[in-house]
């Protein structure tokens, strides 16, 4: 028997909630992003962020708890930073919750008058007032309502923190302990619905028809995660073993992507903090690699006693970047407290630490001074100077620092330096400095991430080599369109070797859903990632405006130097292939 698949829709102006069956939708478009991209386009909400009637989705997919490392939610909605679509994927125990609570998408549209938190176990929907809960840090928000909201299940708890409240186009939504919704600005949408927590769990299962068969499958992907090399990377050293191997490279963004070397690489490296810093290791939900690494911070609460305060800390590649080499921070422990701060306001840390690198180098070019930074010199390598700033945005002190938590692309706009902020799409860049082929990627992905494409392993591969720009810019796209289909499964990317298109149709087989062979599932990611290009442009996007940032085309990379015309030459072709799948439909 095919498995039914359930959307929870709930309207926080009118308190009512429903619940759907979207069974057709996911047969045609398997789940998690192609579902979340069809019901966008069904309902053609608003594409301004905070209008009332816009409408966040929260998707899941046949293989969402089910089997191995599927452990993602995706989050699909107007973004705050860039104006159109948005898209954020969040691991934890969302997933699982919402398995449990028998949905498998979460439809928010409304606004609350005023502050709420959502509940869901099971069918059971209730809206509270959140008012205590208001100006409440994200970590705090998530101590609280564990107390408070109890369930007998697994409990999965989305909250924002003070900067979604404030309606900061950078806000994330923090998911349990540690994971995030982090890029292009839902904590900012959520909060514009005075909706401050979602709590969801409950206690029911897909019934499981073909019980041997099933078990056989599982327990062969069981043992090629856990046994495979490529898994254990991400267990033992996590995404921050990328450090030095990027720095070997030339690859690791420094002093706002001035070089790709940073000379205090060893000392902020995955083998420093794990040797440092390291308190556990911790997994998502139904994940056996358990890539989650978590610091211990000790600070001292008077340099006079021996009184500290204990915090841990989640850390990644992304994170060590972007608050340390990007800022030229050497001191693990300066970026944990960095880090800190972030988590408590609930920003996203790559944009934050995109947006203080560009403050940085503004103020040493002269485009801002000390009238606009209210005295505060900003230097790269002063942790305590980046401490203040991040207090005074918090604090709304003065125009600029109320500004910076608008993002990058706003501030350059505003102040200048427009060149010296490294942004696509309004987004800003994750950490990989490698050349052509991953600027092309965060230019043409839907998120302008790094996971949309893969250009950044495309451009280590060929770095020295010789090689057609053209081939390349196919393989790029065509990864593109594939993680189409694994996104919408939706499986976390690190495994995205493990689930091949046979494995898949063995899955999809083995849970019920026939008929899924590679010819098909090369045909859906064509859809889907025609859907989407289509959505994306109704919801005013215009890819001939995303640029080259032009500082990117005077540094060095993995790949030398980057000419704007070759950039331009390979996005255009990526354009043409776009077109030429969309006339096929």
């Amino acid at each position: 028997m095919s498995p039914r698949f359930s959307m929870l829709e709930i309207d926080l102006t009118s308190g009512s909630s429903k619940k759907t069956d979207v069974t057709e939708t996911f047969d045609k478009y398997l789940g998690g992003t192609g579902v979340g991209t069809a019901l966008m386009r069904q309902a053609a909400g608003p594409s301004d962020p905070f209008d009332p009637a816009s409408q966040v989705l929260f998707c899941t997919g046949p293989f969402s708890s089910v089997y191995p490392v599927a452990t993602k939610t995706v989050a699909m909605f107007p973004s705050a930073l860039t104006g159109n679509l948005g898209e954020s994927h969040a691991g934890g125990r969302l997933a699982l919750s919402m398995y449990g609570a028998g949905i498998h998408v979460l439809k928010i549209t409304g606004k609350s008058p005023i502050p709420v938190y959502v509940t869901i176990e099971g069918d059971n929907v209730a809206i509270h007032p959140a008012n205590s809960l208001k100006g409440m840090s994200a970590l705090a928000t998530e101590r609280v309502l564990r107390d408070r909201v109890l369930s007998p299940f697994k409990r999965s708890i989305v909250r924002i923190g003070p900067a979604g409240e404030r309606l900061s186009p950078i806000a994330c939504a923090t998911v349990d302990a540690s994971r995030h919704f982090g890029r292009l600005g839902l904590g900012a949408v959520l909060g514009s619905k005075n909706c401050k927590a979602i709590v969801v769990s409950g206690g029911n299962a897909w019934r499981i028809e073909k019980r041997a068969a099933f078990n056989r499958f599982y327990k062969k992907l069981y043992d090629t995660v856990v046994r495979s090399e490529a898994m254990k990377k991400y267990h033992d050293l996590g995404t921050p073993m990328n450090i030095l191997n990027l720095n070997a490279k030339n690859g690791l963004p420094t002093r706002n992507f001035s070089q790709g070397y940073f000379e205090g690489a060893p000392r902020i490296s995955g083998e420093a903090f794990a040797e440092d810093f390291l308190a556990q290791q911790i997994a998502c939900a139904h994940c056996q690699v358990g890539c989650i690494h978590m610091a211990t911070l000790r600070e001292a609460f008077d340099a006079s006693e021996h009184m500290f305060k204990i915090s841990k800390v989640s850390y990644d590649y992304e994170l060590i970047f972007a608050l340390g080499s990007n800022l030229s921070i050497q001191d693990p422990q300066d970026i944990l407290k960095l880090l800190v701060q972030v988590e408590k306001q609930g920003w996203d840390a790559m944009s934050m630490g995109g947006v203080l690198a560009w403050a940085t180098e503004a103020f040493q070019k002269g485009i801002i001074d000390e009238s606009h930074t209210g005295g505060l010199v900003l230097n790269f390598g002063d942790a305590e100077a980046y401490l203040q700033a991040l207090s005074r945005i918090k604090k709304g002190e003065g125009e600029f620092f109320r500004d910076l938590e608008k993002g990058s692309a706003f501030c350059s706009e505003k102040y200048g330096g427009k060149d010296l902020a490294i942004v696509f799409g309004r987004n800003e860049a994750p950490g990989y400095m490698t050349g052509l082929y991953g600027f092309l990627g965060f230019a043409t992905g839907f998120r302008h991430s790094h996971l949309d494409s893969g250009g950044y392993s495309i451009d280590q591969k060929i770095a020295g080599t010789s090689f057609d720009p053209e081939q390349k810019t196919k393989e790029l796209y065509e990864e593109a369109k594939w993680r189409m289909v694994l996104n919408s499964l939706v499986v976390c990317l690190f495994a995205r070797n493990v689930y091949t298109r046979e494995v898949i149709q063995e899955g999809l087989e083995t849970i019920g859903m026939e008929g899924w062979d590679p010819s098909r599932l090369d045909d859906v990611a064509r859809t889907i990632h025609n859907q989407k290009t289509l959505l994306k442009r109704e919801m005013g996007f215009h890819q001939e405006e995303v640029a080259l940032p032009g500082k990117l085309t005077r540094v060095m990379t993995t790949g030398g130097k980057i000419k704007n015309e070759e950039f331009e030459r390979q996005r255009q072709l990526y354009e043409q292939l776009v077109e030429q799948d969309l006339q096929k439909g």
